[in-house]
């Protein structure tokens, strides 16, 4: 039997845990002076590839859309799933785009995946900086794959070729609800932020350390597997990419306020025994006893 194959949908973000996020006088994000991070949301559904990976022997694709400094997040994503391909799709006209258009585009890359088409499709629960949530859904339709939603973990049978998930449901004023769905190959899945790959077998364990042993080789060298598409590579329309395929209209841009720091530092002169005698004092005081 032909192994799996997966596709994985990753996002350059940017880093907001830093404070550090910088704007353009309009009002949006200056990506050349805002340090970004793979995805927090992309690097879940990266650990849900990975499961597969060690389980079923699957092969994986990761493709992000973005500018070329987006392929930092390729690495990152092959460090975390051991991706046998990375996708970038990287042109200027892709600039501008919505959540349509960049579902068309990344409907495009997955189906130029030379490991074969994807049996399942994974993202992130929602982009930090768009929180939108609908590029995941808008690119299975345009796939005409099943979408799976908030799941929290699954199951695969390769031979009847089901899927079995587990999704969380969040009701306002009620409790949390796990549904539990069946569905038939190829599918997408939304991973919901919870989610969290568990290896019981030695086997799994075993084959978990040798994936990561590769996954490491591989980010070291990852251009060797990295293949970037433009708009004629990639083969879509341009009609139906960037802002020409962008039916949204934004109405208004606000700033995203400066994360608080929640840290100080101090600078402490080692030479200085009342200086480092303040610092075993707080040190006690922290831990619920005196300095005697």
């Amino acid at each position: 039997m032909d192994p799996l194959k997966f596709g994985v949908l990753v996002k350059l973000e940017p880093d907001f845990s830093e404070g550090n996020v910088s704007y353009n006088a309009d009002g949006t994000l200056n990506r050349a002076e805002t340090k970004s991070i793979l995805g927090p949301h992309s690097a879940v559904a990266c650990s849900a590839a990975f499961y597969g990976k060690v389980k079923f022997g699957a092969k994986v694709m990761v493709g992000t859309m973005g500018p070329p400094i987006a392929d930092s997040a390729l690495q990152q994503a092959q460090m975390i799933c051991d991706a046998d391909e990375l996708h970038l799709y990287s042109d200027r006209l892709f600039a501008g785009a919505d959540t349509l258009a960049t579902a068309e585009v990344l409907k495009t890359g997955v189906e130029k995946a030379t490991i074969g088409k994807a049996d399942i499709v994974f993202s992130g629960h929602r982009a930090s900086d768009g929180e939108t949530g609908q590029t995941g859904p808008q690119t299975a339709w345009k796939l005409g794959y099943s979408f799976l939603g908030n799941v929290i973990d699954y199951d695969l049978d390769p031979e009847k070729r089901l899927i079995r998930a587990k999704r969380l449901i969040s009701l306002q004023g009620f409790h949390d609800v796990i549904e539990e769905v069946e569905s038939p190959l190829p599918a997408f899945l939304a991973l919901d932020p919870s989610y969290k790959p568990f290896f019981h077998k030695v086997s799994e364990r075993l084959a978990e350390q040798k994936y990561l042993k590769e996954a490491r080789e591989r980010a070291r060298d990852y251009k060797k597997y990295l293949t970037v598409f433009n708009v004629q590579q990639l083969g879509v329309d341009p009609k139906k990419v960037g802002l020409p395929g962008s039916p949204t209209i934004v109405y208004k841009v606000e700033k995203i306020p400066k994360a608080m720091a929640s840290r100080k530092a101090q600078v402490i002169d080692g030479s200085d025994a009342a200086s480092i005698r303040g610092v075993a004092e707080k040190i006690y005081q922290v831990l619920g006893g005196d300095v005697k």
